[in-house]
């Protein structure tokens, strides 16, 4: 069995993305990985270059007329998914603010093996743990995905979808998938709150425009997460390795109010819902369970 990783990167040194993390968490299990590094205003290109010798690294250019929906994202996720060479069975995937906690490791490689050959199986299915604020708290916002694709097939009929939180084949098909008992960290909203606000900021200009962002962020340079109607949990348990640097860096505080339960109404009947029931209303799966 032959696994390649794919990922894409672009200002992650900027933007404070612990994309030099998650791309480490896969090296074990990966063959080798594939970055789609774009145009950066820092020294994320050196960086990943610098990460081991199985990484390799193709240079792109964002398509920055791509500002509907996220698309520029899907569109580097699919530069890194093509340039993989046809001899590996599986891609793993994994976004620049994800990272694998190695306890992991070896359930994610025992399904692939599992499946490997099953075509009738096109992907497996992760878990996913939102931090949210700091590295301490987790979101338990209904909106926050539960689940997601992060290993697919090689095969180039597979496409990434929309603003690349998921996969699907042409022509436009959800993939078949496997749930495996293993988590996708996702750090995304756990950073530096000025380089939470540029990241955002810039992230937005490939959603709306400059008009739209005027309007929805504040004079202040930095993220305000204590401003956030934010359900959240402590966290209990421990950090993927690669991590541990990082977490012992964060210069920020973050003081939430464990006492908000819900965000809303709606947010409350639906997790309520879901965890009695299992059945979580309106949740969205791009993907078609086995």
């Amino acid at each position: 069995m032959k696994v390649c990783g794919f990922t894409f990167v672009r200002n992650g040194v900027k933007f404070d993305y612990p994309f030099e993390e998650a791309i480490r968490s896969m090296l074990p299990i990966c063959d080798e990985i594939i970055v789609a590094v774009g145009n950066s205003d820092d020294d994320t290109l050196v960086r990943v270059k610098a990460i081991d010798p199985k990484v390799t690294v193709i240079e792109t250019i964002w398509d920055e007329t791509l500002r509907e929906g996220g698309k520029v994202l899907a569109s580097e996720t699919d530069k890194a998914f093509q340039a993989i060479p046809s001899h590996y069975d599986w891609a793993f995937y994994i976004q620049g603010d994800e990272v694998v906690h190695e306890k992991y490791l070896p359930t994610i490689k025992k399904g692939m093996l599992d499946y490997l050959g099953n075509p009738n199986v096109e992907g497996l299915l992760f878990n996913y743990t939102h931090f949210f604020g700091s590295y301490e708290y987790v979101g338990l916002k209904y909106s926050w995905y539960r689940r997601e694709i992060r290993i697919i097939r090689n095969n180039k009929n597979n496409f990434s979808y929309k603003d690349a939180q998921g996969f699907r084949k042409k022509p436009n098909e959800k993939l078949k998938v496997k749930l495996i008992d293993a988590h996708i960290f996702h750090y995304g909203w756990a950073r530096e709150p000025e380089a939470l606000q540029g990241k955002e900021k810039s992230k937005a200009m490939f959603y709306h425009g400059d008009n739209w962002i005027s309007r929805n962020f504040s004079r202040s340079n930095k993220y305000e997460y204590d401003s956030m109607l934010e359900p959240i949990r402590k966290y209990t348990e421990t950090h993927p390795e690669v991590m541990k640097e990082r977490i012992g860096r964060q210069n920020w505080k973050f003081n939430p109010d464990l006492s908000l339960k819900y965000s809303s109404l709606k947010d409350k009947f639906k997790r309520v819902m879901g965890d009695w029931t299992g059945w979580y209303p309106g949740e969205y799966k791009n993907y078609k369970r086995l």
